[in-house]
């Protein structure tokens, strides 16, 4: 495996589009009940931990840039390969490729559930699986530029979606927000820990950075992308904490598909029927990333064509979701998810990074 990735010239995408792509990897299944769960934690001062929660990322963001940048085009897969060397490599590799078709899971099968809780109670999952694989497919099958381009689009795509949100503002009854500060440091940190499997996405950075014309103007892109990512889910934290009580968010699952249950429109009558169906269309960027980035990974390992695995692993992922069918089931996956995802991360991209920069010291004792 060569350390360093060269796409062809028409693979490559502005470094422009990268926020677009870290925003849209972000903003899936999570917002649609992520209160619920900060709230739990760090009651009225879930805002705080939803805004702490952003500068942790922004700050890990930083240094997954930092740590791409320290060689001329490589991957995750690459660099994992160069630092721990052939088979420690290959094994934390497979480790990365297993994450990621394990946040496709998470987010297809919520989804999923979203739907049939709402819309569709008796279309089994099944129907809803091969349908939504059947889109991320034909998608992932292009290329990342075809990504890019869906990432792009669903930003734009679900503004006006997003917009609504304001609707419930002339309801809001301000006093719900308050006592603040009424948690201590450890709570809003338990808040933050909360938020993890909400932001998840930006570190697929990891896995497309060699497709980027002008990579010195990556960490600008990435930093915007993660900010507004921040912006937005303190917004939608605010609101739902000022329109609903403390024990309605406690007993609210998806809380901000319920704010649109409040949205009356002349020619629609239930207007989160329209909202979760064109949810779709937010959380395809972040199943198209994951199952590229996965197949990209097992490419470069055994030196197979991407879309070979691309066929099995939506194949076996197909087949997995049949296993997941109660509530029960579905929350302890996501929860398991949440607990894994914070150390891949949060946590490892700090020691790879010290690790990178160990060895470029060493290499370049070595060269003197």
């Amino acid at each position: 495996m060569n350390v360093s990735v060269h796409p062809k010239q028409q693979n490559l995408v502005n470094a422009f589009l990268v926020m677009f792509i870290v925003h849209s990897a972000q903003l899936g299944v999570g917002v649609q009940g992520f209160q619920r769960i900060i709230y739990m934690e760090a009651k009225h001062d879930a805002w705080m931990s939803v805004i702490l929660s952003g500068i942790i990322t922004n700050i890990i963001g930083l240094i997954m840039v930092k740590t791409l940048q320290a060689y001329e085009s490589a991957d995750l897969y690459g660099i994992q390969r160069d630092v721990y060397g052939k088979w420690i490599g290959t094994l934390f590799n497979l480790v990365y490729v297993s994450y990621c078709l394990g946040a496709f899971l998470v987010i297809i099968r919520n989804y999923i559930e979203v739907v049939q809780a709402w819309v569709f109670p008796e279309v089994p999952t099944w129907f809803l699986a091969i349908t939504l694989i059947i889109l991320v497919l034909y998608g992932t099958l292009g290329g990342f530029r075809i990504i890019a381009g869906v990432s792009f689009f669903s930003v734009f795509l679900a503004l006006w979606l997003l917009g609504l949100l304001g609707y419930p503002l002339q309801f809001i009854n301000w006093q719900n927000i308050i006592p603040m500060f009424e948690s201590n440091a450890m709570d809003i940190l338990k808040g933050t820990y909360a938020m993890t499997f909400t932001v998840i996405g930006f570190e697929l950075i990891y896995s497309y950075y060699p497709y980027i014309k002008e990579k010195q103007k990556t960490n600008r892109y990435v930093q915007i992308g993660l900010v507004y990512t921040t912006f937005l889910y303190a917004a939608v934290m605010v609101v739902s904490l000022g329109y609903f009580s403390g024990g309605q968010l406690e007993r609210t699952i998806w809380a901000t598909l319920s704010l649109f249950k409040i949205v009356r429109l002349p020619f629609i009558e239930r207007f989160e029927y329209v909202a979760i169906t064109f949810w779709m269309l937010i959380i395809l960027p972040n199943l198209m990333l994951y199952l590229w980035s996965a197949s990209r990974g097992m490419a470069r390992i055994f030196r197979r064509k991407e879309k070979t695995f691309i066929w099995i692993f939506a194949l076996m992922l197909f087949v997995v979701l049949q296993f997941f069918v109660t509530r029960e089931q579905i929350n302890s996956l996501s929860d398991y998810f949440g607990k894994v995802s914070f150390y891949i991360v949060y946590c490892y991209p700090i020691v790879l990074y010290l690790f990178v920069m160990i060895k470029k010291r060493f290499r370049k004792g070595e060269e003197v």
